[in-house]
């Protein structure tokens, strides 16, 4: 036995013909295998089966149409008018001569970009100045703007809880909510959508776990048009010692008299709410999102949360659009008087016409539910041709049996508009259900490859 690396002299010659072999020479004609696509291949497929769908049935794709000029209650699309449904333009003050001009001074002052993130050297008056505006909506301490509304839910949710505590949310929450539920890592319980029985059954089992608990609801549904019974929720956080957080992206400039959401709409006080998170892309005519609160956990979140941190401040004449319609807003209250006077009429009307508006309160959002993605895409495709734009939604955004065409109403829709447009629905409604399908050809392009 040789002691040279404690291996035989046998044992050493085959590691030296193994060390001395060469690897093959690769042949001419082999060729690297493809790379596999990035993203969820499940989803891609969902994809393209439902355009083979639409194709099989004759139906255009509904979305990605490009709208020319200020969406109000009409819209230009391919140079054609068309009644608008489709745009969250509430007030109508996206387009207001006040609001371009707002924007427009902001160009002037600051340019289009703060070319920095706020804690660098982005921070400018504007943003401030908006940010008490927002503030004093909820009677709250302090607020914070960012770029992105859906990134505002995401950075400030998986920023506020951790792993050691629970989030418990509606059902029908936006994917932000569950995106930034997901973010925080905390335990994650989402109640039926707004049994609030349930909520408290599952808070009374789970909340002893936890070191902290955070319940998100939502102002006003934006699938829905509903709301939530804001002063029965905050008695069950009150008696749970758990936060509560309410996303307004669709109550601002809606709920309440005057517009200021659902505090205003339920009669209760705002403090009594710790988060309220909202958009500057509805009502506010901008693009964005916003945190108002105590001063502590504003201020926690300027200093640490990485949406805000490591982002660019929210762009000058965005700021500025967002401060002059909510100046607007307080100055203009009739606006939100015509907006629930359009909300009412029209889901009056559609309801007149045996059409099923679900849970909506009519506030500015009226679903009109068909039960069946297919005929919802039909009747949006039908309505098209007759000159009303309206979006459907279907499966697997909503269950199927949930599928359904959503109307976004706005101030700016007359009444003898919304008559036109709820008779026409409820004919096209009976059209779309009565239409075959012709199972075979739809069977033959959902199998091909």
């Amino acid at each position: 036995m040789s002691k040279g690396l404690g291996l035989s002299d046998a044992a050493k010659a085959r590691l030296v013909a193994r060390m001395g072999t060469r690897p093959p020479e690769p042949s001419a004609d082999v060729r690297p295998l493809p790379k596999p696509m990035l993203g969820q291949t499940d989803v891609a497929a969902e994809i393209a089966m439902v355009r083979r769908a639409g194709e099989a049935l004759g139906i255009r794709n509904p979305f990605f149409r490009a709208h020319d000029g200020v969406p109000t209650a009409q819209a230009m699309i391919d140079g054609a008018r068309f009644d608008n449904f489709a745009s969250y333009n509430y007030l109508g003050l996206n387009g207001d001569p006040r609001v371009a001009r707002a924007a427009k001074d902001a160009i002037d002052r600051y340019g289009t970009s703060v070319s920095a993130s706020r804690i660098v050297s982005g921070e400018r008056p504007i943003h401030r100045e908006l940010e008490r505006a927002l503030a004093d909506i909820y009677d709250a301490e302090d607020a914070l703007t960012l770029v992105s509304g859906h990134a505002t839910n995401v950075t400030v949710l998986g920023h506020l809880v951790g792993r050691r505590d629970l989030i418990l949310h509606d059902a029908l929450s936006h994917n932000s909510i569950v995106q930034g539920a997901l973010a925080s890592g905390a335990h994650r319980l989402a109640f039926p959508h707004n049994d609030l029985d349930e909520l408290e059954r599952m808070l009374s089992h789970s909340r002893v776990a936890a070191d902290r608990a955070l319940i998100v609801i939502e102002g006003h549904y934006s699938m829905d048009g509903d709301v939530p019974d804001l002063a029965r929720i905050v008695e069950i956080a009150r008696r749970h010692r758990a936060h509560l957080m309410v996303d307004e992206a669709h109550a601002l400039g809606v709920l309440g008299a005057t517009g200021r959401g659902i505090a205003e709409h339920a009669g209760v006080d705002p403090g009594e709410v710790d988060v309220w998170m909202g958009t500057l892309s509805k009502t506010l005519s901008g693009c964005g999102g916003y945190i108002a609160g105590s001063r502590e956990i504003v201020d926690y979140l300027r200093c640490s949360a990485p949406g805000f941190v490591y982002s660019v401040g929210l762009p000058p004449p965005i700021a500025a659009a967002a401060l002059a319609s909510l100046e607007i807003l307080r100055a203009e209250p009739e606006r939100v008087r015509r907006l629930h006077a359009n909300g009412a009429h029209f889901l009056a009307e559609a309801r007149r016409h045996g059409l099923d508006t679900g849970a909506s309160i009519g506030a500015a959002i009226v679903p009109v539910m068909t039960g069946s993605s297919i005929v919802a895409a039909r009747a949006a495709d039908r309505l098209f041709d007759r000159g009303i734009e309206v979006q459907p939604i279907l499966y697997p955004a909503v269950p199927e049996q949930g599928a359904r065409l959503r109307f976004f109403l706005s101030s700016e829709h007359e009444a003898e508009r919304l008559d036109h447009v709820a008779a026409t629905v409820a004919e096209v409604m009976t059209g779309s259900r009565a239409e075959k399908i012709d199972l075979a050809a739809l069977a033959g392009r959902l199998a091909e490859e």
